[in-house]
């Protein structure tokens, strides 16, 4: 068989999914380097991919867009003239998206990783399923790239493919937040009020008084979605020690002062989100906030006791001391008489003993 010339990737959300799916694009790329790749994806993410080396066509979906939203996205893709489309999420949307690019050959997981599995009929050629005790979403995208592009290079890269550029305003934005303080400096990313993956406000306090008692540096961000919090932490946290980037916009120079933050040796303390992720992607060791998650599949990649010399040091993630039995949930509600208690109960001493010391 011929090797294809237009490849469409789907993977239309979120922030964390699309950062893993980087690594089904590389291989793609890698293994089939004459054909233009189009990525299906979300306005709101395309930011970070379009620069992509390699990416020839970005056909953005407007979620909230409505049937004229599908419309548009169709006629996209039926521009676009797809002979083979690789589904790397996994529902009824990008199910649809897929079907509707009229790709003859349409790749997917394996059904029992779907989140929809009803929906894996629009896919015609699915990659055998996991085999236990593997369930991470990173070792999904890797069996799925097994499948379409065979003796591709493990582990899978995602790389947002920063220019030099992008990588000096990266190192410019984090000299400019820098805390004026003489020890390392440890970045917290606030939580989205009412996300059920959410730390209370009051533990954020507690968590940067404590780190100012240690003798250590701190700087916190917030997206335009953690703003609010933002502002409240700034209001009550003492100055000293403490810089803030309240309402930071877009992706890639998050991406890029996180990279800067890489290679100076610096943390990330966050809980389960899509900076998180890129975050980890950017080779930032990340302590991982997690209560009705589940670090065996959505958790940091790598976790300290998986990694080896030749990757990061390796991810930590802090649970409650005593979690409730219905943790983890992997659910978007919580249902518990108490709220998430599984969230609440994580001590910010906890945090503190998973950072890595200073030097």
């Amino acid at each position: 068989m011929p090797d294809p010339r237009r490849i469409l990737l789907v993977r239309l959300s979120h922030l964390g999914d699309v950062v893993h799916a980087l690594g089904v694009f590389h291989a793609l790329h890698a293994a089939y380097p004459a054909a233009e790749i189009g990525w299906a994806i979300q306005r709101e993410f395309a930011e970070l991919v379009a620069p992509l080396p390699g990416l020839a066509r970005v056909l953005c979906f407007d979620r909230r867009g409505g049937p004229a939203a599908w419309l548009h996205l169709r006629r996209e893709l039926q521009a676009f003239g797809a002979e083979w489309s690789i589904d790397a999420q996994g529902n009824a949307k990008s199910a649809l998206a897929a079907r509707l690019s009229g790709a003859p050959r349409r790749s997917a997981p394996a059904r029992a990783d779907w989140q929809e599995p009803w929906a894996a009929w629009c896919a015609n050629d699915r990659a055998p399923a996991l085999r236990p005790p593997a369930r991470h979403a990173l070792e999904r995208m890797a069996q799925l790239v097994a499948h379409v592009a065979p003796g591709s290079a493990l582990p899978l890269q995602l790389d947002v493919a920063l220019s030099p550029a992008e990588r000096e305003a990266g190192e410019r934005a984090l000299d400019e937040r820098l805390p004026a303080h003489d020890g390392r400096t440890v970045l917290l990313h606030l939580s989205t009020p009412g996300d059920v993956r959410a730390w209370p406000l009051e533990r954020w306090l507690e968590l940067v008084e404590a780190l100012r008692a240690r003798g250590r540096g701190v700087l916190v961000l917030s997206g335009p979605s953690e703003a609010e919090l933002g502002h409240a932490l700034a209001l009550r946290a003492p100055p000293a020690g403490v810089a803030h980037w309240i309402g930071q916009r877009g992706l890639r120079p998050l991406a890029a002062l996180l990279a800067a933050a890489a290679r100076r040796g610096l943390a990330l303390v966050a809980c389960d989100s899509g900076p998180m992720h890129l975050a980890a992607a950017q080779g930032l060791t990340v302590i991982a906030l997690e209560g009705p998650q589940d670090a065996a599949r959505t958790g940091p990649w790598p976790l300290a006791e998986r990694a080896s010399s030749r990757e990061t040091p390796g991810h930590r993630v802090v649970r409650a001391r005593e979690e409730p039995p219905c943790a983890p949930c992997l659910a978007r509600r919580c249902r518990h008489p108490a709220g998430p208690v599984c969230m609440r109960g994580i001590e910010p001493e906890d945090v503190l003993a998973a950072l890595p010391a200073r030097e």
